[in-house]
């Protein structure tokens, strides 16, 4: 990121911060910016990140008039600038804790595609004005043959996935295995992220109660209902409350799925309005979409807006899959409850981005759109 400084640390930052002409100066009255940027360690005279220590991070919150802020924060970071150190962003290895061992066959390719993943989520995440400074995640493979798997989860602020999730064989075959209609890398991303926003935004704060309408008592047991979903199966009728029926295992799995799904949305929304989608069909019956209508910001959105872009969009995506002959890209359907709950996991995150903009405030009431705030369960197994 930084060497050689001259090259890439200098323009962009005088870009952005010259007071004169830079970008922020200039733009700063209309525009809400913020900053974030994380700082890997390593040993000084060493280019690879070899330090598997956490990365650190100076984050300045968004608001208007931020200049002086994020000049302060930003000029800090570059006098402390030490040649030979490698600095990565917060898409970057440094928050990665742990890595597989890359001189294993197939390794090297499973561990690009996890990060690849891992950076759109980052994406998602600083779109959707979340904090994730304490967010960590560890790629690991299975020790050998007969030995316990390594079981994706997370587990206080770490996420870990099994490599062998890159493997699109072997992903498909435990999509198969676990009847599943949708199974990505990018799709456990976000579930597992889901489990660190429960502890960050609902335990403890005033919208713990709603969710428990909602979603459920989260104290129930959480091995013997994950035992008895494996056993047993969902309830016959978990299409009427679920957005997919993992979702019936356990109130914190419904809020990771339900979460998750918000993500799979706002994120598809999002390239739709960027693409200037718009949907102008012939017959009267099918659905319309203007590009004007397509949220370009979500988390500032009302969740009507959100939803009602949603429907029309996942009906052309599946018939131009059906043209290619592939299986559905949206093979869910939302019921009310589902609905509801997604409208849940809407407010949660736009509460959290109102606090990211206005440090200080909260939300006593713990209801509404835009005013709001947004015990980990074991991990889950594949």
């Amino acid at each position: 990121m930084f060497e050689p400084r001259s090259a890439f640390w200098d323009p962009l930052f005088n870009a952005l911060m010259d007071p004169a002409a830079g970008v922020v100066r200039s733009a700063e009255a209309q525009v809400r910016f913020g900053f974030a940027s994380y700082k890997g360690l390593t040993n000084t005279g060493v280019t690879d990140e070899v330090n598997p220590a956490c990365a650190t991070v100076t984050q300045v919150p968004y608001g208007l008039d931020n200049y002086d802020a994020i000049n302060t924060a930003y000029t800090q970071l570059g006098t402390e600038w030490v040649q030979g150190v490698k600095w990565e962003t917060p898409t970057g290895h440094a928050i990665t804790r742990v890595v597989p061992d890359l001189s294993v066959d197939g390794h090297k390719e499973a561990w690009y595609r996890l990060e690849v993943g891992k950076r759109r989520l980052a994406y998602s995440l600083l779109s959707l004005r979340l904090p994730f400074e304490s967010l960590e995640f560890e790629f690991l493979a299975d020790a050998a043959p007969g030995a316990p798997p390594v079981l994706t989860g997370h587990a206080g602020g770490v996420i870990t996935l099994n490599i062998a999730e890159a493997n699109d064989a072997e992903r498909e075959r435990l999509r198969l295995q676990l009847h599943e209609p949708y199974r990505t890398l990018l799709g456990h991303f976000r579930h597992e992220v889901g489990h660190y926003y429960w502890e960050r935004l609902i335990s403890g704060s005033p919208r713990l109660q709603l969710f428990r309408v909602l979603f459920g008592d989260e104290t129930a047991h959480y091995g013997e209902a994950l035992q008895n979903h494996y056993w047993q199966g969902p309830p016959p009728d978990w299409q009427n409350r679920y957005v997919s029926a993992y979702a019936s295992a356990h109130p914190w799995e419904d809020w990771a799925e339900t979460w998750a799904h918000y993500l799979h949305m706002t994120d598809t929304l999002e390239t739709a309005a960027a693409c200037g989608l718009s949907l102008r069909p012939r017959r009267r019956d099918e659905p319309e979409l203007k590009s004007s209508a397509l949220p370009r910001d979500p988390a500032l959105s009302m969740f009507d807006e959100v939803i009602e872009s949603w429907f029309p969009l996942t009906y052309v995506l599946n018939n131009l899959n059906r043209g290619l002959g592939l299986p559905d890209g949206y093979p869910f359907v939302l019921s009310n409850a589902a609905i509801d709950k997604l409208r849940f996991v809407h407010e949660t995150i736009a509460a959290a981005a109102f606090q990211q903009e206005s440090p200080g405030t909260s939300d006593t009431a713990g209801t509404g759109n835009t005013a709001l705030q947004g015990r980990e369960p074991a991990k889950r197994e594949a």
